[in-house]
């Protein structure tokens, strides 16, 4: 009997633990774990430097303002002057005297060299008699014909040789005139390596005569800039030797294109400098493209995509993408076309690995 009693004890005791589990309890147990869970991820949030798991970045900006932009096309030129000759005689002969050496101010038709024209000054001579001799007959003819002795064709015929006698001696002196070397310019002798006795050839032995106080600078460009440049650009030169430089205007710019180089040439006018001297070498920038108020950016924030060019600018602590179309670029800047305004806070750094949206601290001082 006893027996029969432990039995049922047990069954009854079994046939409670398989009793279902009440769904609310368990939510509530649930929920507890929950809560627990949270607590301890919000505890370790806040150990590790705060509860927002948001992307943060560090950045500095500048804020958007309109102002001057000119772009430059920058070439390499040389200095010339303006008159830089060569003098040659206009006949052989040799030297018999030179008057002037290198490095002298000289003035225009100066004598510089004289050669050997002794014949033709025998000639000369001769010539000269027989103009004074004709010129006599011509005189007397003249007094006869005026007292109306003689006859008309006599008069006409002493006055015919005066005048061939005259042209003859006219063209000897011309003829002698091509036995020097003459200045055709004002200026300073700047090369001239002759000696007495050596014989001289036209366009072979001559001097070179530079008039260093007229200055300019010639360039070839390249036709792409064909109708940028023209005669009145901006042009900054730059003498690297001389450690100078001058702000001026183009003045001449041609208008035919050179078939080899695919270039047109240019001249600027330079004022004086004792600093110049012709063939230094200059470097041009010469103004192409200019605007008063143009939107600039630094060439280094402008990010690249297969979608174009775009920056990120600070929108309320938030990183904002924008697509920008990009102009002209210039000395580290990039003129902006469109896509930016006025008042913009262009992200400056801090932006290479930036998504849109991320949250940015703008540095203090940027």
């Amino acid at each position: 009997m006893k027996k029969l009693l432990y039995l049922s004890a047990i069954l009854f005791l079994a046939a409670c633990s398989n009793k279902p589990k009440d769904k609310k309890a368990e939510l509530a147990d649930l929920q507890k774990q929950q809560a627990e869970t949270t607590s301890k991820i919000a505890k370790l949030q806040a150990e590790a430097g705060g509860t927002d798991s948001t992307k943060s970045s560090d950045v500095s900006v500048m804020e958007i303002k309109p102002g001057a932009f000119t772009n430059y096309v920058q070439i390499q030129g040389k200095i010339d002057a303006q008159d830089n000759v060569t003098a040659y005689p206009q006949s052989p002969g040799t030297i018999i005297a030179i008057n002037a050496r290198a490095g002298q101010h000289v003035s225009k038709g100066q004598v510089l060299v004289q050669l050997d024209n002794s014949v033709l000054k025998q000639n000369i001579a001769q010539a000269q008699s027989q103009v004074s001799l004709l010129n006599t007959l011509f005189q007397r003819q003249k007094n006869l014909w005026d007292q109306k002795i003689g006859t008309e064709v006599q008069y006409l015929q002493a006055q015919t040789n005066l005048q061939s006698a005259q042209k003859q001696a006219a063209a000897l002196h011309e003829q002698a005139s091509m036995f020097r070397i003459t200045s055709p310019i004002n200026g300073t002798v700047d090369q001239m390596d002759l000696k007495l006795g050596q014989v001289a050839q036209p366009g072979i032995t001559g001097i070179r005569i530079v008039n260093a106080d007229v200055l300019k600078v010639k360039a070839d460009v390249p036709e792409s800039f064909a109708g940028s440049v023209g005669t009145g650009n901006n042009v900054k030169i730059l003498v690297p030797d001389a450690n100078d430089s001058v702000i001026t205007k183009l003045t001449f710019v041609a208008k035919a294109i050179d078939p080899t180089s695919r270039s047109f040439a240019i001249e600027i006018k330079l004022p004086a400098r004792k600093s110049l001297r012709p063939n230094m070498t200059a470097i041009l920038k010469i103004a192409d493209y200019s605007k008063h108020n143009a939107i600039v950016i630094p060439v280094k924030t402008i990010q690249k995509s297969e979608d174009g060019d775009y920056v990120f600018v600070n929108n309320s602590g938030t990183a904002k993408r924008k697509n920008i179309k990009v102009g002209a670029t210039y000395g580290g800047r990039s003129e902006i076309l469109s896509g930016l305004a006025s008042g913009d806070q262009l992200i400056t750094a801090g932006a290479e690995d930036m998504e849109d949206g991320d949250k940015v601290k703008v540095l203090k001082g940027s």
